[in-house]
């Protein structure tokens, strides 16, 4: 750390992976509880590197300076390391700037999140510029981007195998050139479509199994269907994942059927959303809002790359948060819709080059991805 990356955090505002702070206590164990806290909930935030400043007020960035005392490295380290599981890597600087002793503790980005306080077995998170506790979906969803968890391999103990779908299960089968030589139950397992209840010895669907080739997946898992709202009227879909995406394709065709509206936008976005989408949340579905000012895709699931949105949308390769989905759709879909998909956003935005602007909004705080795209009235008032 040196004065001008100092002076380049000083001029942001608090935020994710930024906390400023007047002084540093560690005197009580409260006071060790509130900074393990910070620091566990700022590694465990999506994106790079973090940091707390200390001698700064936090409103009017004054600075006040700091005694040296508290900031010694290898007792902050320690004291993290007796109450993080897992622990945090840190990096403390003392910086003399305009005469005064500024500390910046650095949180380096963590491969190893969720990080958990020991005492209490509670996870934090970031939510903007306050610490919080992390919700179900958030710590699944770190367990399941370092690879200790995949919501696709979890099994549905309340489904029985029946609800798959018998012909696309051949399909894939067949399509995927093994050959049956064992028992077809072994097979499935071990492509990830069915799991094995272990005291009972009964296979069940796993969660990607049954959004791939369930009969009507939205009859134990609500969440996962797809919801238009066109002028008001509202169009509930359903089915596994490529039948959804043939239904949506079907009613949007029809509803721009006699507009210039590049309708295939749509499509990619809502391809683009079903990948995307964060399964663990199950408070609600993607949405798709068809106004005549804009096209609205609302998704489950805000993206973990840092950057300015600009930078989002030109990147050619977003993090896949379901990569076996991801796989599969790739053999399975005769549509091909998925072997456009390392165009990212660029493809969605160039039919509105000269139309209007797409917007990209990532919520964190909401857990939410949207695309929002110019509606059919731009087309009609270009074509006018």
């Amino acid at each position: 750390m040196d004065i001008h990356k100092l002076e380049s955090l000083l001029r942001k505002p608090e935020g994710f992976k930024l906390d400023f702070k007047e002084k540093l206590k560690l005197n009580t164990e409260t006071d060790k509880k509130e900074f393990v806290k910070d620091v566990c909930a700022i590694a465990n935030t999506n994106g790079g590197r973090g940091y707390i400043i200390f001698g700064v007020k936090d409103k009017t960035k004054e600075i006040i300076g700091v005694e040296l005392k508290p900031f010694n490295e290898e007792k902050i380290q320690q004291i993290i390391c007796n109450r993080c599981d897992p622990p945090v890597p840190i990096r403390v600087d003392i910086i003399n700037y305009k005469q005064k002793n500024i500390a910046v503790v650095t949180i380096f980005k963590s491969e190893q999140r969720p990080h958990q306080i020991r005492q209490t077995g509670t996870f934090y998170i970031r939510r903007g510029s306050t610490t919080d506790v992390a919700r179900r979906h958030e710590i699944a969803n770190m367990l399941q981007e370092n690879g200790l968890i995949s919501y696709e391999q979890v099994i549905c103990r309340k489904v029985q195998i029946t609800e798959l779908d018998e012909n696309l299960l051949k399909e894939h089968i067949l399509g995927t050139g093994i050959i049956l030589k064992e028992k077809k139950e072994i097979l499935l397992e071990g492509l990830g479509i069915i799991g094995k209840e272990t005291e009972k010895s009964i296979y069940h669907p796993t969660m990607g199994g049954l959004l791939l080739f369930g009969k009507c997946p939205q009859n134990y898992l609500p969440h996962i269907g797809i919801k238009i709202d066109y002028k008001n009227k509202i169009y509930n879909i359903k089915g596994n994942i490529l039948e959804m995406l043939d239904k949506c394709e079907n009613l949007i065709s029809d509803f721009f059927k006699n507009t210039s509206y590049p309708v295939v936008s749509i499509y990619d976005a809502i391809a683009n959303a079903v990948v995307h989408r964060d399964y663990w949340d199950m408070s609600r579905e993607i949405v798709i809002s068809i106004k005549d000012e804009k096209v609205e895709i609302s998704n489950p699931g805000s993206i973990s790359v840092g950057g300015s949105f600009k930078k989002i949308t030109k990147r050619q390769e977003l993090h896949r948060r379901n990569p076996w989905l991801y796989q599969r759709l790739l053999l399975m879909d005769k549509k091909g819709r998925f072997l456009k998909y390392g165009l990212g956003m660029q493809r969605i935005k160039k039919p509105f080059k000269n139309i209007g602007k797409v917007k990209v909004i990532n919520l964190p705080n909401k857990n939410l991805f949207k695309i929002i795209l110019p509606g059919e009235i731009y087309f009609s008032n270009k074509k006018n």
